[in-house]
Parts: C-alpha cells; structure tokens; sequence
C-alpha cells in the first residue's frame, strides 16, 4: 500500500496537471476532458513500463471513483440547470432519459448476445455501463451556435437522468449477475424500485436541508457546506441505507436545491455556492479524467480479434439503439406536442456527439474489481468499454466540429450576420470619436493619432462595404431579431432585480423562464409566437389551478393565498419591466434594426403592458389593499438598495470608515428582512362574512342566518372560469358575493355582479342547465347544494317566493 505523503503528491501533481492541459487544450482547440485523457493514457503506459510507485499511489479503486467524485459532478450538474423550465419538459426529458437507457440497455445486450456466447444478463450489463453519456461537447456547441433554450435544457436533463437510470439499472443487473438469480421482471421491479426509493431519499433530505438554511442567515460558509452534506448524504444513505440508487438521490437533491435553495438564501451567498460548486466539478472532472485514464492500459490488456469484432457489433448497436431515440421516439413525441421540433441536422450531430467518459470507465473497473464476476465477463467489459469509450471520444469527438461545419450549423443566420456588420460599423465609429480624446489626454504626436485613425477609417469602409453587399433584412426579419434581442435584455432585467434584491429568488425563477419561453417563440414562430407566449405568461398556471381546486374541494386556503400574492407581485414586475422595455426599444433598437423595427416592437410591447395592466386591475379590485401594500414593499426595496449604493459609495471615498460602514450595514440588514417578509392576503372566504353582503338574506333573523352558514361552501373562482355548462344536470346554485359573471343567453350576454344568485332554473325546474355562466373577474362565491336549497325554501316562505318571482323573470327572458 503507498504511503500518504506519495498519494498526496501523486494528487497534487495530476490537477498541476489538468491546469497545464488547459493552454495545451486551448492551443489545440480539442476538448479538455480529450487531451487528459491522451495525458493520462501516456502516463499509464509509462507507469506501467518502469514499475513507478507512484503508479501504484495513483491506481484508485472504482468505490472511490463513484463514491468521492459522482456525487461532485452529479450535484454540481444538477445545481445549476433551470428547473422550471425543466419541470415543464419533465415528459420528454423522462422518456428521453429513462426510456433511451432501456432501449440502448436492450439492443445493445441482445445485438453482442446474438453474436457472443456470453449471457444476456452479462450482455445487457455492458450495455448499461455504455449507454451512459457526456453531453458536454454537445451543450457546449449549442451555446455556441444559439440553438433554443428549451432544446439546451432537454439535452442537459436528459444526460442528467441518463446517467441516473443506466447506473440504476447497471446496479439491478450487477445483483443478478453476481448472485445468479432473478428473471426479466425481477430486473424491472429492482430497477423502479432503486430509481423511485432513491428519488424519495434525494427529495426528502433536501427538503430538510433547506430548511434548515433559515436558521443559518447571513452564514456562508455552513450554507455552503450543507450543500455538501447533502451531496454525499444524498448517495451514501441511497446506497448503504436503503440499497436505492444514489445517483438518484444525488440528482434530486441537487434539483431541489436548484429550484427552492436559492430562495432561501441571498444571492450573493447563491452565487459563492455555485461558483463553490463549480470549482469542486472542475477538480472532480479533472482528477477523475486522468485517474481513470491511467487504467486504460490494464484494461486494454490482452485484446483479440474477437473482442476486435464485438467492439464492432456494439458500437453499430449503440449507434442504431440512439438512432431510434433520436429518429423514432423524438419526432413522435413532437408530432402529439410533447416536445420541440428537432432538425435533423441537430439531430444528427446529437446522435453523433454522444460521447462516453469517465463514469463509463469507472463502472467497467467495478465489474474488473468484483470477486464474484466470471473472469471472462470481467475481459468482455474491460476491453470493449475501454475501447468504446476510447473511440467516441477520439473518432466522434475530433470529427464533431468538422461535422458542424459541414453542415453549416455554426454559420451565423442572415439577420445575425447584419447585426454584426451594424454592430462593427457603430463600434468602430465610436472609437475613432475616442481616439480623439484619447490621444488628448495622453499626448500622443499627430502622426501616430493619424496612423492608427487611418486603421480604423479602412476598417470601417471594409465593414460598410460587407454590409451593403451582405443580405438586407426584410421587415418581418427585422422585427423578430427585435424581439429576441427584447427578450434577452428582460432576463437581464429580472436578474439584475434578483441581484439587488428587489425581487425574491422564487418570483424571479418564473419570471426568467417565462423570458426563456418569449425568446423562444420569437425565434421560432415570430411576433405571432412571441406573442401567444406573452398571453400565456398572464394565464393561470397549473400549480395555480391545483391550489384552487384544494380551496375548492377541501377549503385549504393558503396555497391559494400564495399563488395570488405571487401573481401580483409579479405582474408588478413585469410591469415596471416592460417599461423598461419600452426605453430600451426606443434608445437602443432603431441604432442596430431601423425605426421601422422599434416602432413595431413598441406596439407589441405596448399590447403586453395593457395585457398586464388590465390583470393588475382584477387584482386590485378585489385585494386592493394587499396590491396596496405590495407596492409600497416593492418600493421600500428599491428605497434600501439605494441607500446601501449611498453607503458604499461613502466608504468608498473615505468619507465613512469601515466600522461605521458595517454598523449601518447590520441596520440595513434588518430592514431588508422586514421588507422581504411578504404580508399575508386574506382571500376573505369565510362563509359568515360572505353572507353578510348577499342581499338574498338580508332581514333574516341571526339565528337563522348561524344555521345557514354550515350549508353554504365558500369558493374562489378566476377570470375565464366556466362556473356553469349549458346542458350539465343542475347540483348546486350559487350566490355571488363580490366579482361579476356573464350568462350566455340564446338572447344575449347578461351580466350579474354582486350581491346576485344563479343556477337556481336548473334546481326548481329539474332541466338542464340553460347556459354556460363564465366568470368576467376574481369571484368569491358561496355555493349551496340542490337539496339543502330546497330545505331552506321549505322553511322560509318569503325566501321561496324570491326565488319564484327571480326566477319567473329569467324564464320569461330565455
């Protein structure tokens, strides 16, 4: 066994090393993850030769693989995607993931068990370990080539979850080879169990971590570090604990405190944690590159033509199981609306850069280092994963470039190409103006100031000339850059409110995948899309209805409450946003895209500010003092980060010390807490109050009146709700205590507001309802059923000749 000090220096040498790779990977311009493992197969070879001891120092087992660095790279993966946005393509990233996994899994194990005298179950264990991916080179290049946001967030899902589900599923056909038992269903059972219970742990630990983080406010370090906790928390209790899938349970973690732990903390502590993270990925990637790298010789020990010819069958199985994901199961669930229309170019180049990596190395050496497994199981997956893996990183990694270019993925599109002409043409402008001011104040002699003007005069004549012969934009290409550009410069905006913490972390995730949704639509469908986004920005979302059905069916008010204040609070934003946007388009768009173009972006914009104005107003009259309140919180924010500015600029110049500077920082401190506590919103549904204003039951006694509040249900309805379908079979009558309907009369429209009743026809008359009643406003309305309204009329007559004659009068109008 090495010594400490040799281990500590064999590490300490290998990240020198991924740091000296990172010129060599730049001047190259290959992947770095590619030139270390280049490095690291050298360094193996070489080691092995000489017989070094700080090979041996260096030769790490597959549980220190999987147990010290996946929880590194899963967390840190998982902490920065945008789970809202994930959330809403949960579908098709669990189809993707899971579903991928088991169809490589299965063409992969039966194409080498047709052609292999090796088990099924030995087969489809080496397909597992294969069929997880690195889609970094992929990511990488759609940020390069600005594909969609929403297709970027798929493929990160998908790779996340696919590491997740293959190493489940390894874990399942692990068991069954070493213990030699179990069946096709018993592998499927196993393998839902370990995703599922590993899911439940990952969710339920993280839950309670952050909860725990608002005992520690204001501690950065112990935030961070509980970050960590759960982390290796997350796997080991997967994994040891309960024998569920610690990947898993890392994954959902690290979603969880992506999605709510940013909430709970400030966003200078979030932006340290992630910065934290992203530091502790690139050691673990570095580290776990080289070290598994450093096995390849070992594992590529001992090849023969054989394993020369199952290498082949598997990488043709591997390409054609991901072809039917890529060609089959994405264009279908794109046809019923499940996911986004893919390119066949794009897709072709993700079917391409399906790369493998390290964690593919890492399970083959778990297999290699089990006691248990057959000594040529552990040759079959040795040799073939190492080569497999070795080839798609030096065959489709090199070639993946050289495809983009081929096929012309990486050119700038027509409208891009003139706003960067614009964009070279008004910057060199500006600083030949500068030069001039420059060479002032530095007195530089006339002869260099006209030399370097002269570069800059040639340089903008070059520049004017590629842009009059390049491709003139149309208007309707102008006006779609317009709105990319617009929807951009607003998520810019949100952050910009979340960072000076104007607006709370959970407001701002929404309001930011929304943006995501607008740049999208725009792209794709134009301002026709843009729009329709922008209208299904101010819909009411699927948590939103949920908490309205609670309140509906079981009176459960809070979550109701929440979503409301969360809908105001943020279309105060949006509106004070599209202000913003406003000016934006007036100072700054007709400079790069014409008048004509910020002229038509300023009526789009305008259209939405209306649009939010109108829902602000709903709000306002029926919760006018809780939308009240809201802006005056939402302006004492803007009001303390005004004077925190003050403040620093003061210490800044010296006027104020240190210790002055952080004694009004801890009274700044405080009342940034009592400013970001939201005030609770009454939705005021109690039964007895809403009675009160029904004018239906005014100059009834008291005690009748207490025993009428037990048969009436309060209910919350929103704009646009059908409360009533012409046709249904009458249940229930309904008194309006505040809001205002419409009933769609074959006569026409009639209005009712408060104070009034409806659905009564459908009771008395035991007809079908005789139109649909549509909410035109936020409704609080109090609904009692068919039999207790016939019980009330029978005990109080005058209450029954109101309803006749009411009801007279509405028959004789349908």
């Amino acid at each position: 066994m090495a010594s400490i000090p040799i281990s500590v220096l064999g590490v300490a040498l290998l990240l020198a090393v991924v740091v000296a790779m990172e010129p060599v990977a730049r001047r190259l311009a290959l992947p770095l993850s590619l030139v270390l493992v280049i490095f690291g197969t050298a360094a193996g070879f070489a080691m092995d030769l000489s017989s070094h001891p700080l090979g041996a120092s260096l030769s790490l087992s597959s549980e220190t693989f999987l147990y010290l660095f996946l929880p590194i790279l899963l967390f840190e993966t998982a902490i920065e995607i945008d789970v809202r946005r994930l959330l809403e393509d949960v579908v098709p990233i669990f189809l993707l993931a899971v579903v991928a996994v088991m169809a490589s899994t299965l063409v992969i194990g039966f194409g080498l068990a047709n052609f292999s005298s090796y088990s099924l179950v030995a087969c489809l264990l080496l397909a597992a370990i294969v069929s997880t991916t690195d889609p970094v080179a992929v990511v990488a290049l759609f940020k390069d080539i600005s594909v969609p946001h929403r297709l970027t967030l798929l493929v990160e899902g998908e790779s996340l979850f696919n590491d997740a589900a293959a190493i489940a599923l390894f874990s399942v056909l692990m068991t069954m080879l070493t213990v030699g038992s179990g069946d096709g269903s018993d592998a499927i059972f196993g393998f839902l169990r370990s995703f599922s219970g590993g899911f439940l742990v990952g969710f339920s630990l993280s839950i309670l971590a952050t909860q725990l983080l608002q005992f520690l406010p204001g501690k950065r370090m112990a935030e961070v570090t509980v970050t960590v906790v759960v982390a290796y928390l997350a796997f080991a209790v997967g994994e040891y604990g309960f024998h569920f899938s610690g990947v898993v349970a890392v994954v959902v973690a690290g979603l969880v405190f992506a999605y709510d732990g940013r909430t709970r903390v400030s966003p200078k502590t979030w932006s340290f944690l992630v910065g934290t993270w992203k530091q502790l990925g690139y050691w673990a990637s570095g580290l776990i590159f080289l070290l598994a790298s450093l096995r390849i010789p070992g594992l590529l020990a001992d090849v023969g033509m054989a394993d020369i010819f199952l290498l082949a069958v598997l990488l043709l199985c591997a390409l054609a199981a991901r072809g039917l994901v890529l060609y089959f199961l994405l264009p279908m669930m794109s046809a019923v609306g499940l996911a986004q229309k893919v390119d066949s170019d794009l897709r072709l180049v993700i079917l391409w850069g399906g790369l493998r990596g390290a964690i593919s190395l890492a399970l083959a050496l778990a297999v290699v280092e089990h006691p248990a497994v057959p000594a040529d199981v552990k040759h079959l997956v040795a040799t073939l994963v190492t080569a497999f893996v070795l080839i798609t990183l030096f065959v489709n990694g090199l070639t993946l470039r050289p495809l983009i270019r081929i096929l012309g993925i990486d050119q700038l599109a027509p409208i891009d190409r003139f706003l960067r002409g614009r964009a070279i043409a008004r910057s060199l402008d500006m600083v030949k103006d500068r030069l001039v001011v420059a060479a002032d104040r530095y007195h530089i002699e006339p002869a260099a100031r006209e030399r370097l003007a002269e570069q800059y005069s040639v340089r903008m004549n070059e520049a004017e000339t590629v842009l009059q012969a390049d491709h003139a934009p149309s208007p309707d290409e102008r006006l779609r850059s317009a709105l990319v550009t617009t929807a951009q410069r607003e998520q810019l905006l949100h952050f910009h409110n979340y960072h000076e913490r104007i607006v709370s972390g959970r407001i701002v995730r929404n309001l930011v995948a929304r943006a995501y949704d607008l740049e999208d639509r725009a792209k794709s469908e134009g301002q026709e899309g843009y729009e329709a986004a922008a209208r299904e920005e101010l819909g009411f979302s699927l948590p939103f209805r949920l908490s309205a059905e609670l309140q509906r069916r079981f009176g459960w008010s809070t979550l109701l409450a929440r979503a409301l204040a969360d809908r105001q609070e943020s279309l105060l934003v949006g509106r004070a946003t599209i202000h913003s946007l406003l000016q934006f388009a007036a100072e700054r768009i007709p400079e790069m895209l014409g008048a004509q173009a910020a002229d038509s972006l300023a009526v789009v914009l305008q259209r939405r500010l209306e649009a939010i104005e109108s829902a602000l107003a709903a709000l306002r009259l029926q919760y006018g003092e809780f939308a009240e309140v809201m802006q005056v919180r939402y302006l004492e924010r803007a009001a303390l980060r005004i004077e925190n500015s003050e403040y620093q600029r003061l210490v800044d110049e010296a006027v104020i010390s240190r210790e002055v500077f952080k004694d009004l920082l801890r009274d700044l401190d405080a009342r940034w807490q009592l400013a970001n506590q939201r005030p609770p919103l009454d939705l005021k549904l109690s039964p007895k109050e809403l009675l009160v204003r029904l004018p239906f039951f005014h100059g009834l006694d008291s005690a009748f009146l207490e025993s009428i509040v037990p048969l009436l249900k309060p209910r919350f309805i929103v704009p646009g709700e059908t409360i009533i379908r012409k046709g249904e079979k009458g249940r229930e009558m309904f008194f309006l205590a505040s809001g205002a309907v419409e009933v769609k009369l074959a006569s026409g429209p009639r209005r009712l507001g408060s104070g009034d009743f409806f659905g009564e026809l459908a009771l008395l008359t035991q007809a079908p309802r005789a139109a649909d009643v549509i909410a035109l406003a936020f409704c609080e309305v109090l609904v009692m059923t068919a039999g207790d309204f016939a019980s009330l009329l029978a005990r109080n007559p005058d209450l029954q000749t109101q309803v006749a004659e009411t009801a007279t009068v509405r028959l004789g109008r349908n």
